[in-house]
């Protein structure tokens, strides 16, 4: 039945088939109307033979798609890869299990086939065939996702734990794809010079659409896919950092809601580390106004690691921008949210440790008064990972060689907690820092004990001096009778009275 419905459908002329290896897209839409591919390559003087009753006949002619590539010559593997990888781009839906159970073991034989192919890297890859390798990619995998996708997204932001990744009912064929695809941007046996004709700004960008997917899987082997193709396609570096950079903006200033930032950091990371020295303004700009601004958003915790990560390779390679980083940090530092406090003080200890004493001077004053208030914290959390960065033999150089600035501003902070803090730990730790910055310097630390205590004494004084003027205020206001719309001072006594 199958046989006679493809014997009926129109046949095109070669000349139509060459003028459609052209173009990318042409064949996407032509498999999604007649369920078939168009022709990839020119026909040879043998008999055209139907492959199938699953799929329709090869679009190259003489080549049987189904025949394996041990049984033919060298000569016509070739044509024999494009013939099995346009048999490929029918697909199927696979959210039914039961529904065309031979036809997907079939393509799923043919992919795995061609990988083998592939990876054994026995012939070099024709320019026909790179084509029909891009335009059966971007069938399978080019896709747009279901609104639930983007939907669910607000657990992601929330960081919540409860709601599971939606996995892919097609990954099985889509791994398959994707691994094929890594295989052949890999293989030595591909002419980079040619490929990027067809693996071109387009594919990049649909290619990094893909990394909003809510499968981990998926955004695991585009991980992969994208760092080889940044490796491999020199003349794309550029706009692959350029559309990683806009992504980036559009999640930080706009929407706040992206599956892949954790991913594409990581990707940036090693892209970060291949840097040339001095760098160049334009990597100093995405550390500026793209890592620096991703600290911003709420669900940072799903992706910190990785851009802690490239933060240190930014400083590792120019450690002059320490003290810009952590201006940044400061400008973004969490109010109400604990948990992000308690990560940005291991970023901050990270960076400290790798921070020279002129870069460290630049920034001190401002970063320990932003100290002083996580040490008083009354999250018991932050409040000891604060105390912690004095476990740090670098931190505590940097804080020795400078005590004269430093011990004065983290000092009313150290005597508030020693008096009045909750927690017993934290009650201890800052114990054992005031008793460390007296062994350090007695004669600094009993200054600052003694300017506390002048200033504690003021602002009771003030307080005192406060009070007593609302006392005469308040009495005069009672000595004067309420006539149009004077404005009358309420007092607490008279409010008790009159409930």
């Amino acid at each position: 039945m199958l046989r006679q419905i493809l014997s009926k459908l129109p046949k095109k002329s070669s000349k139509t088939d060459s003028a459609e290896s052209t173009r990318l897209e042409s064949p996407l839409t032509q498999q999604r109307s007649n369920g078939s591919t168009a022709g990839l390559g020119k026909s040879s003087s043998g008999p055209k033979r139907t492959s199938s009753v699953v799929f329709p006949a090869s679009v190259v002619a003489g080549i049987e798609p189904l025949v394996p590539f041990k049984d033919v010559s060298n000569a016509e593997k070739m044509n024999l890869f494009v013939s099995k990888v346009s048999l490929c781009c029918v697909t199927f839906d696979f959210s039914d299990p039961s529904k065309n159970t031979l036809e997907k073991d079939v393509k799923r034989q043919t992919l795995l086939e061609l990988v083998d192919f592939v990876a054994s890297g026995s012939m070099r890859f024709s320019e026909p065939a790179i084509l029909a390798m891009c335009r059966m990619c971007a069938v399978n995998l080019f896709r747009v996702f279901p609104p639930y996708y983007r939907s669910n997204l607000s657990s992601v932001g929330e960081n919540d734990d409860n709601d599971d990744p939606m996995f892919d009912p097609a990954w099985p064929h889509l791994q398959i794809v994707y691994d094929l695809l890594l295989r052949f941007i890999n293989s030595t046996c591909l002419d980079a010079k040619v490929a990027k004709k067809y693996i071109d700004h387009s594919f990049i960008l649909r290619l990094l659409d893909l990394f909003d997917t809510e499968d981990p899987r998926e955004r695991d082997c585009l991980k992969t896919i994208l760092h080889r193709s940044y490796g491999k396609f020199m003349v794309h570096r550029p706009f692959i950092r350029k559309s990683l950079s806009n992504i980036f903006y559009r999640f930080v200033f706009e929407t706040e809601k992206h599956n892949g930032i954790a991913e594409l950091l990581e990707i940036f990371g090693s892209i970060i580390s291949g840097f040339a020295l001095p760098l160049k303004e334009e990597h100093k700009i995405f550390l500026w106004r793209v890592l620096i601004p991703l600290h911003k958003p709420k669900s940072v915790g799903v992706y910190f690691q990785q851009l802690s990560y490239c933060v240190l390779q930014f400083i590792e390679k120019e450690p002059r921008l320490a003290s810009v980083v952590i201006k940044g940090i400061l400008k973004y530092w969490p109010i109400t949210n604990s948990q992000k406090e308690v990560m940005f003080l291991g970023e901050l200890e990270e960076i400290l440790e790798a921070i020279s004493m002129v870069e460290f001077q630049k920034v001190m004053v401002p970063l320990f008064w932003r100290i002083g208030c996580c040490i008083n914290s009354f999250h018991f959390q932050v409040a000891e990972r604060a105390h912690f960065l004095w476990n740090n033999d670098q931190i505590i150089n940097l804080i020795a060689h400078n005590r004269l600035v430093i011990l004065p501003i983290i000092f009313p902070a150290l005597e508030k907690n020693a008096h009045n803090h909750w927690n017993p730990g934290v009650l201890n730790l800052t114990l054992n820092i005031r008793k460390m910055f007296s062994e350090m310097d007695d004669a600094l630390y009993l200054a600052c004990l003694d300017q506390l205590k002048e200033d504690e004494e003021k602002l009771s004084l003030l307080a005192e001096q406060r009070k007593e003027a609302w006392q005469r205020l308040e009495y005069a206001a009672s000595l004067k009778p309420m006539t149009g719309n004077t404005a009358v001072l309420v007092t607490p006594l008279a409010t008790s009275m009159t409930c």
